[in-house]
């Protein structure tokens, strides 16, 4: 297994700066996911660990190895891509062969002995004598992954393996990524658009937003303590209000005022701005997720005005407003009427934004 780190790496364009100052410590086994909206840098900083980029400043270390300037031949990576990128005029078992003429495979096998086992692996033993044009495109996507890791490599790159996808697809696929990346104990790093994607098979999650790291945590750190706005508003859906603080108690818990109402609030301040402390009147942003917003919690009570519901199965979205606020709800049951009164508890919100009053 191998560590791997990137130490203030920046990757500039010209005029354009695509990486600013990015700095990440991922552990040995672990599956680590970039996740951000499009052109948000999370694809370069993968082909910076690659060797497909280079930084402009900064070092990329494998465990103690410096392999900035090393050639992605010779870093001990394997990558799956967004297009598989298989050999058409091979067959599923040549694919998957492919990287072992240039390197011998891990442990005392023969190439066709590895070959077998990695389509074993990803459920494709069956396979191995057919073309890749005759798969669909989750078979090629496997097939994908077991080349990639034909010559055993020290770490794992994913580009956005899942996102030709259909959803039902997708799901099963990024299970069964998961499963191999546990059963080989290989340090992974995944790309992805998809913030569900991201929640779902993630050691630890990185939201990287204009070239930048937001936030790095586990996903239940990412989605429940939003460090940002922008986390907040990416990261799954989220009612984020404007206010500003009217009170700071000894227990910690702070009084936002928000059109003319106030609310009682007990998530801190954004990791970020952990050192300071908040005032009276500063300006902030409060978070509160759907799911949190309850018709019998009897605190920091509001009333949507219905616009529109959907009944999603396991729950009823509402869409409403609030005293010019669209704000979404998460319900157990369809309300009754063209208004539904919600609280939500002090410990289910969280303050992800702070300017100074």
């Amino acid at each position: 297994m191998t560590r791997l780190e990137l130490d203030a790496v920046s990757v500039e364009y010209g005029d354009t700066t695509a990486l600013e100052d990015v700095s990440l410590s991922i552990r040995d086994g672990e599956f680590f996911t970039l996740v951000g909206p499009s052109g948000c840098g999370k694809t370069t900083t993968l082909r910076t660990i690659a060797g497909f980029e280079q930084p402009t400043t900064g070092a990329v270390r494998f465990g103690e190895r410096d392999v900035t300037a090393v050639p992605p031949e010779d870093r001990g990576v394997g990558v799956v891509f967004q297009n598989y990128a298989l050999f058409p005029h091979m067959t599923v078992g040549e694919n998957v062969a492919y990287g072992l003429k240039f390197a011998d495979p891990p442990g005392d096998v023969t190439a066709s002995e590895r070959v077998r086992t990695l389509l074993e692996l990803v459920d494709m033993e069956e396979f191995a004598d057919r073309d890749p044009a005759s798969l669909s495109g989750g078979q090629q996507q496997r097939i994908a992954l077991a080349r990639a890791l034909a010559p055993g490599p020290d770490v794992l790159l994913l580009d956005e393996p899942m996102s030709a996808l259909d959803a039902r697809l997708r799901e099963h696929l990024r299970r069964q990524v998961r499963r191999v990346q546990r059963e080989l104990s290989i340090t992974t790093v995944y790309v992805t658009h998809d913030q569900e994607e991201a929640l779902a098979v993630s050691d630890r999650v990185a939201v990287v937003n204009d070239g930048r790291i937001e936030q790095v945590g586990t996903p239940e750190t990412v989605y429940r303590e939003p460090a940002s706005r922008f986390v907040a508003g990416f990261v799954g859906e989220n009612n984020l209000l404007d206010g500003t603080v009217a009170n700071v108690a000894t227990n910690g818990t702070v009084t936002v005022a928000a059109s003319d109402a106030e609310f009682a609030v007990a998530g801190g301040v954004p990791e970020g701005d952990a050192a300071r402390t908040l005032a009276v009147g500063d300006h902030v942003t409060v978070s509160v997720r759907p799911a949190a917003l309850d018709p019998a919690v009897e605190t920091n009570r509001i009333e949507l005005a219905i616009d529109q519901t959907a009944f999603l199965g396991e729950r009823v979205r509402v869409d409403g407003d609030w005293r010019g606020h669209h704000v979404v709800a998460h319900l157990a049951d369809r309300p009754d009427g063209d208004a539904v009164a919600v609280g939500f508890r002090p410990a289910d919100a969280r303050i992800v934004a702070v300017e100074d009053g």
